[in-house]
């Protein structure tokens, strides 16, 4: 999740939304409960998010998977019209695609079986990836999703006292999430990506 810089207080539905969001490069936005957030990303949170793009993109590329990494795509909360979010990195299985009826003109996931990994970047407004976007994640039943915390910014509930960068992994079983968490050379366990030889700090490494 990115900081947030600039909040619209004009309660629109994903559809008014989709209409309004401008063409081209010109920022990223979420539709939260029906008030446009423009989200302002550090040079730092790109660098991660990055980093974990191109590592999964290699392993998907070596494993010759079905599944691609968007430039930026909405997920549509499963229970609101007023709502939709863009994850940092997010995997979608491409045979899926053809029963998703909002992607092909909207960039819109309304199922979360579509989605293999959600990887959201903490910045300062941790809540909304520990609360917010892990509940409406669950929700939809996305069976993957990564917190990455490499700045331990999140709750202590989160992450532990004291605090410290962490990576809380969240694998979708039997309707809800169970979470694993990841610090220092902790190799990742990633159901979606088994084989991934990658450590909790280098990840973190990437974001000094």
């Amino acid at each position: 999740m990115l900081t947030q810089t600039e909040e619209q207080k004009i309660s629109l539905t994903l559809e008014e939304f989709l209409d309004w969001y401008p063409d081209g490069y010109e920022g990223r936005f979420e539709l939260h409960d029906g008030a446009i957030v423009k989200m302002q990303p550090t040079g730092t949170h790109e660098k991660v998010a990055g980093f974990l793009a191109l590592e999964l993109g290699v392993e998907i590329k070596r494993l010759n998977l079905p599944f691609f990494i968007p430039r930026q795509g909405l997920i549509k909360a499963i229970d609101s019209d007023k709502s939709a979010y863009i994850p940092d990195v997010m995997v979608l299985d491409d045979n899926a695609m053809e029963n998703e009826p909002m992607w092909n003109k909207r960039s819109t996931i309304t199922q979360g079986t579509s989605i293999k990994l959600a990887v959201e970047v903490v910045s300062t407004n941790w809540q909304d990836d520990y609360l917010t976007k892990l509940a409406e994640y669950e929700k939809l039943g996305i069976g993957e999703y990564w917190i990455v915390d490499y700045l331990g910014l999140g709750g202590r509930r989160y992450i532990g006292d004291p605090k410290q960068p962490t990576i809380s992994i969240y694998d979708w079983v039997d309707g809800e999430y169970r979470v694993n968490l990841f610090r220092g050379q902790d190799i990742l366990r990633s159901p979606t990506f088994p084989e991934l030889n990658l450590t909790a700090e280098q990840i973190f490494t990437v974001g000094q």
